[in-house]
């Protein structure tokens, strides 16, 4: 490594140690690099203003915060809370499973774990602690089923990971389908087990007209899911307009259907939205240029090198990266992962002759399992934070869960079609 690369990770590291904001830490890593290699400074501005103004799909990306935000400032999230609940019925355990069916209906509007878990997961959380289930069960589950956002369609992560691969978004979307409805089973059959175990109640007889009251007063928020996939898929709207129709869709219902939204609240949302997209955007500037000096340094192509003298077998660079990644993933936030670390192994998987969507699939998955995982899984804070329980309680009770979803995760990688079937069905690959 050249003494410009050396002092570009120095001060990247350093910058990790001391908790500073880590896209700071990349443009001040970055600077560093131009200033040792004699560049010229203004590439760093050119690099992030580049990255917004060539590249459409990215715009999606602030539509679907804005319409995740939208959906919990209304009573969108207690339509969904209210269907999910009156599907699962007499169920053992029955608040358990209305909290997955309820992240994977949620899933399918905004694509974010976290707005997930802080939505409707504060519901979710206080229903089943309500009710007799531990807090720490209640907290480790919700954390675990918020991982459906992003895998489930429409997605941030899979928006932000077509940008850095080229790869289709509607793709990507589809290809996400299965793992997350298997992701979901798998933990309605963990649930199952421990509800039988501990003696957790069933849930209260629904009649059918109950059903259909109930589903009638959802119909609005579960149509957002339907419009959004039917109108990428017939070619009527982009992904990224898509996001934009989401977000027009998600403020009509919330004023007219349920008349949840007024002034206050839209004010209170333009301000998340802000905060959020602010946060996001820095980090995607800023991600792009590290990714510029690593190609300009050929990192991405050294490391295909080294990873193809060791072996040749795509099967074990998967391994690999899936180890890599859950290990990064108990210390490192997800955003950082995917914008630093996913594109210099892009190029690698490419060459292996891996294929791209399925790739994103996977590494998706992975990294959302990173959300759950301690010390630093931010789905743990947030969970701990909205209900009060202690951080230590959450992660005894989430242990057996992330055995879950990494059983999912190896059954994802190592079997494509569960992840490439769909589009492929469609036509899209």
């Amino acid at each position: 490594m050249n003494p410009a690369l050396i002092v570009c990770l120095l001060i990247f590291v350093l910058i990790f140690i001391l908790r500073m904001p880590i896209a700071l830490g990349m443009i001040a890593a970055a600077a560093a690099y131009f200033l040792v290699k004699g560049g010229d400074l203004s590439l760093v501005v050119n690099q992030i203003i580049n990255t917004y103004y060539t590249n459409y799909v990215i715009i999606a990306v602030p539509l679907f915060i804005f319409t995740a935000n939208v959906m919990n400032s209304g009573k969108v999230t207690d339509m969904i809370y209210s269907f999910a609940h009156a599907v699962c019925g007499r169920m053992r355990g029955a608040l358990g499973h209305v909290n997955i069916l309820g992240s994977l209906i949620f899933a399918g509007m905004t694509g974010s774990a976290i707005a997930d878990a802080a939505g409707l997961g504060k519901i979710e959380i206080e229903a089943m602690t309500d009710a007799g289930y531990e807090p720490a069960f209640a907290c480790s589950l919700t954390a675990s089923s918020a991982t459906l956002g992003p895998t489930f369609p429409p997605s941030i992560p899979l928006v932000i990971y077509a940008m850095l691969s080229g790869t289709s978004v509607g793709a990507l979307f589809l290809g996400g389908m299965i793992p997350a409805v298997v992701l979901s089973l798998a933990l309605m059959i963990y649930v199952g087990i421990i509800a039988k175990k501990r003696n957790y109640p069933r849930g209260e007889k629904i009649k059918l007209q109950e059903f259909l009251m109930s589903t009638l007063k959802s119909l609005p928020a579960l149509l957002t899911p339907v419009i959004l996939l039917v109108g990428i898929y017939t070619g009527v709207m982009t992904p990224t307009e898509a996001g934009a129709v989401a977000g027009f869709y998600a403020i009509l219902i919330s004023v007219f259907a349920y008349r949840a939204f007024g002034t206050k609240e839209f004010r209170k949302v333009i301000v998340n939205s802000v905060k959020d997209i602010g946060a996001t955007s820095i980090m995607i500037g800023a991600a792009a240029i590290i990714s510029y000096i690593v190609a300009r340094e050929q990192i991405a192509a050294n490391l295909g090198a080294w990873i193809i003298s060791i072996s040749e077998n795509k099967y074990f660079f998967l391994f690999l990266t899936n180890v890599v990644i859950l290990i990064l993933g108990m210390f490192i936030d997800t955003s950082t992962i995917q914008l630093i670390f996913v594109p210099i192994l892009i190029p690698v998987a490419k060459t292996l002759g891996i294929d791209l969507i399925h790739f994103g699939v996977v590494v998706t998955f992975n990294m959302m399992v990173g959300l759950c995982t301690p010390p630093f899984g931010m789905l743990l804070f947030i969970t701990s934070g909205i209900s009060g329980t202690p951080l230590k309680d959450i992660i005894r009770e989430i242990i057996p869960q992330l055995v879950v979803m990494i059983i999912v995760l190896f059954l994802l990688t190592y079997l494509p079609q569960t992840v490439i079937f769909i589009p492929k069905l469609l036509g899209l690959m």
